[in-house]
């Protein structure tokens, strides 16, 4: 199969022709139709985050199709479309497993980051950890729903009972949750990088009733703030942003230093928090939830050999919405 590998970290990815890996017991092997470029790919071959297994096949927003199944046991069938997240296994037995807080694992396991992911033509992954998708999402349209979709509204649940949310970074993440946030009722506010006038563009047709650059306040405070950018200077402008008794929420997995700011930005009960990962309740609630909306990603497609092409739009801000790599015939690249 042909697949784009990581070979060393803050390097181009390379590409490869591998095995076709064969699925072990409680594994499926998917034939893969497409798969996102997440900002969290960026991370890992840009050595943001640390320890990824070199050679690694980065990915984790795979639509895919089931080809073989490694034990009779598996609820999943040979072609079935199934999407395929970051979290790729857990142990079940740490205090956090047990708690239902499997996205903090002691032990866990990520696809494209831990173990091979989705730059490819197929992978393995443990039966328990794909997801049945509705046939309106068993299409490229469908692979930023996987990580980009499911942690945004993570994030949201943090926000509930608010009715004005500020979204500061409006990429794949943003561009989904807007979609879910409008349907529950609520008022968003988009920032974007200063001067982004296709990224704003892009948050008013879905919706939002404000837009700016994230170095100005909007024109009321905000119940409730969500950072998709991984900009830790954002932390202090967002407490700014929101009233009293509100919240900031980080979203992404990695973010520059917060830089010291005044205790009284935070003072009168603001709250600063994180999230962190995904569980696989989130996708089981996700994905009606998407179809009754029905949330709809607007992406940039490029063939699996152009990767790098993919990677270095998103790292320079220039992919609106979210990016995908399509596969089918092999292109190889010419530059």
């Amino acid at each position: 199969m042909h697949a784009m590998v990581l070979k060393e970290v803050g390097k181009p990815l390379v590409p490869a022709e591998l095995p076709r890996p064969q699925p072990q017991l409680g594994q499926v092997l998917v034939k893969i139709l497409a798969c996102g470029v997440c900002r969290t790919d960026l991370h890992v071959v840009d050595g943001e985050l640390p320890n990824p297994k070199l050679p690694l096949v980065p990915g984790h927003e795979v639509v895919g199709q089931i080809e073989s199944v490694g034990s009779p046991d598996i609820s999943l069938q040979n072609g079935q479309m199934v999407g395929i997240p970051w979290l790729a296994w857990t142990c079940g037995a740490c205090e956090y497993c047990r708690a239902g807080q499997e996205n903090l694992c002691e032990q866990v396991r990520f696809h494209g980051y831990t173990v091979d992911g989705g730059y490819a033509e197929y992978m393995v992954a443990d039966a328990r950890y794909c997801f049945p998708l509705p046939d309106i999402y068993a299409n490229p349209e469908g692979a930023p729903l996987l990580c980009a979709g499911l942690i945004g509204v993570r994030a949201l649940r943090f926000a509930e009972g608010g009715r004005r949310l500020g979204l500061y970074g409006f990429g794949a993440a943003a561009h989904l949750l807007i979609q879910v946030a409008r349907y529950q009722g609520m008022e968003v506010y988009a920032f974007t990088r200063p001067g982004d006038s296709e990224a704003q563009d892009l948050a008013i047709k879905l919706g939002a009733v404000w837009v700016g650059g994230s170095d100005i306040l909007p024109p009321q405070p905000l119940d409730a703030a969500i950072l998709f950018a991984p900009v830790g200077a954002l932390i202090p402008i967002a407490l700014q942003a929101v009233r009293k008794g509100g919240i900031v929420i980080s979203a992404g997995i990695h973010m520059s230093d917060i830089p010291a700011f005044p205790y009284s930005l935070l003072w009168e009960e603001r709250q600063v928090r994180s999230i962190a990962n995904l569980t696989r309740k989130d996708a089981e609630d996700y994905f009606p939830l998407a179809r009754r909306v029905p949330v709809q990603s607007h992406i940039t497609t490029y063939p699996l050999a152009m990767a790098n092409v993919a990677l270095a739009d998103l790292r320079r801000g220039a992919v609106h919405g979210a990016a995908v790599l399509v596969m089918g015939a092999w292109q190889e690249l010419e530059t």
